[in-house]
């Protein structure tokens, strides 16, 4: 066994806890498919960011307020130290890649004409 270099990228403790789960589950509510999906929607860091600034706040934001919101949590930075331009870029990349994605998986809703976002009613 070889020591890790890195330890506060360790994912095993999290990937443990997923085959646990599975093992509970026993495939029961999942397909590999429909778990292939869920893993392809939450590789993408910016994706999770979403859907945890979504979970906090439980109701519909605008999309450039829940941009802020991702790009605050990106960078760790507070709104008022991140340029126009980096928070402009995450609202381009969510409306264009992200957004869409999530609101086919039926995770989140989008109201384009009102340009809110909103957490589904699951």
């Amino acid at each position: 066994m070889t020591s890790r270099s890195h330890p506060e990228c360790d994912c095993v403790e999290s990937v443990q806890t997923v085959l646990d789960w599975l093992d509970e589950h026993d495939g029961a509510d999942a397909s590999a498919e429909s778990l292939d999906d869920a893993f392809a929607l939450l590789a993408d860091q910016r994706r999770r960011l979403l859907l945890a600034v979504m979970r906090t706040y439980d109701e519909e934001l605008t999309l450039p307020d829940a941009a802020e919101e991702v790009a605050v949590r990106e960078t760790g930075h507070s709104v008022a130290n991140i340029s126009a331009e980096r928070v402009r870029e995450v609202y381009l990349s969510l409306y264009h890649d992200h957004l869409p994605r999530l609101v086919d998986a039926g995770l989140i809703e989008y109201d384009q004409e009102r340009d809110l976002v909103a957490p589904d009613a699951v």
